[in-house]
């Protein structure tokens, strides 16, 4: 159902998007990959190790409009069109609310709100004229609660939320789908910590999130998925 879409994928570095990627591949998507360092590029080549045959790599970073205007237009003329938006770049920071510096709570913002934002609104006229695509975000549980030392970073996850609802309901007629993944705790690179770390044994896996954003794009065109909450099966995890 998938095989010969585009796709952006953002965040695609390591991780969760890297597996995105991975997924994607085995349905015979056409990859564009984005990332903030010169990981990306390893990742590309890595991809193409393992025989994938349409990827291509940007050091990019989505808080910058004239960075994500490039990665979008070099997609398109590459491919032709761009079919899917993965969302999935984002960053952690946990302090209590005093500790918290202002251009942290800047930095923050710009990726995890702002780089969904700017994504978005650079496919959408691509995405409107041809009345077809899929934009997922891989967001977080928390924007449905809350943490203690967590209101920056659970404030931008509930604007994502809140970006995300009235996206939906903005693009629907243009037969665009739109919807949010908010995982719990995944065993991944994040907030400086290393994934494979033996006290994440019980967490969810990148290979989780990947599978959840393919059967997310794979729905039928009549179908929207409009959001997906997943949690590790760990005793009294917190639910929203």
């Amino acid at each position: 159902m998938l095989k010969g879409q585009s796709a952006i994928i953002t965040g695609a570095s390591r991780g969760i998007g890297k597996e995105i990627a991975k997924k994607f591949a085995d349905q015979g998507v056409k990859l564009s990959i984005m990332g903030s360092s010169e990981q990306i590029y390893k990742t590309k080549q890595e991809l193409e190790n393992e025989g994938v045959e349409h990827v291509l790599a940007f050091r990019a970073d989505v808080s910058k409009e004239n960075d994500v205007d490039h990665v979008v237009e070099a997609t398109r003329s590459a491919y032709g069109t761009v079919d899917i938006l993965v969302n999935n770049a984002g960053i952690g920071l946990f302090k209590a609310v005093e500790d918290v510096t202002v251009e942290e709570w800047r930095k923050l913002f710009e990726v995890n709100v702002q780089g969904v934002f700017l994504c978005t609104k650079k496919v959408l006229p691509i995405m409107k004229k041809q009345r077809f695509g899929t934009i997922i975000t891989v967001s977080s549980d928390v924007g449905r609660y809350t943490i203690p030392n967590g209101s920056l970073y659970t404030s931008t996850k509930y604007a994502v939320q809140g970006f995300m609802g009235s996206l939906i309901q903005e693009v629907r007629e243009y037969g665009i789908r739109a919807g949010t993944i908010n995982p719990g705790m995944v065993d991944t690179y994040f907030n400086d910590s290393t994934q494979g770390d033996p006290e994440k044994k019980d967490w969810l896996k990148v290979e989780d999130i990947a599978e959840a954003v393919v059967y997310m794009a794979s729905a039928p065109k009549h179908m929207l998925i409009d959001e997906l909450q997943l949690h590790p099966l760990i005793q009294n995890y917190p639910r929203p």
